[in-house]
């Protein structure tokens, strides 16, 4: 499987060999939304919370006799039937929305989602990137150079986003995309399903370093 690689400024600079085993596994649903939803209930932080009966103020006297009044019985005003009361089967801050994934899925899931992500033409190999300060201008010219590349010609556009992928942190890079709202750079070993899926073309710097973080994942 061979590739073509660019620069900064949308020019072709050579090709890189990828590895099967990572860009070009069949597609996989199943296994990529469960691991996507695992990963969204790990990151979910419950905060909506009701009080049950025994948690709202008020009297535990029973309101009036339990018989002879001709009314209902009840025993409590704190009653979820009561106006005031308690609330049943309320969500509860301390509830885990957490679940287990297994090392060997998430691996599979990623490198299954990239797989489907090459195929459709939307990620992109770059040799390098790398700006000498932060400036907005610079990271406009390089995605509007990018745009040139027939295959990636919609990624100037405002729904058509990207995740870029770093070696290392880097500041002036960072800033200098801070201003898109559709951009987001992050750096490749900290790579998972959910930031494949939200964005649509992924940037990936640096590929033959890239590649090589990404195999190690299989030992």
């Amino acid at each position: 499987m061979e590739t073509k690689i660019y620069n900064q400024q949308g020019k072709e600079t050579g090709t890189i060999n990828l590895p099967k085993a990572v860009f070009g596994l069949p597609w996989k649903e199943a296994l990529v939304h469960q691991v996507a939803v695992s990963m969204m209930g790990n990151r979910r932080i419950p905060i909506a919370h009701t009080k049950d009966r025994g948690e709202v103020a008020g009297s535990g006297i029973k309101p009036w006799r339990q018989k002879g009044t001709g009314r209902a019985r009840h025993g409590s005003r704190r009653s979820p039937i009561w106006v005031g009361g308690g609330v049943a089967h309320g969500p509860r801050n301390e509830r885990d929305y957490s679940r287990k994934i297994n090392k060997k899925m998430k691996v599979k899931a990623l490198f299954t989602t990239l797989s489907k992500k090459f195929k459709d033409g939307e990620v992109i190999f770059l040799d390098n990137l790398s700006f000498k300060a932060p400036k907005t201008k610079e990271a406009k010219d390089v995605i509007m150079s990018l745009s040139k590349i027939k295959e990636f010609s919609a990624i100037n556009r405002r729904k058509n986003s990207a995740f870029i992928t770093l070696q290392a942190k880097d500041e002036n890079v960072s800033k200098s995309f801070n201003n898109f709202s559709n951009l987001e750079v992050g750096q490749l070993k900290d790579l998972n399903v959910l930031d494949l899926m939200q964005y649509k073309y992924l940037v990936i710097t640096n590929p033959e370093k890239a590649i090589s973080s990404l195999e190690s994942k299989l030992k």
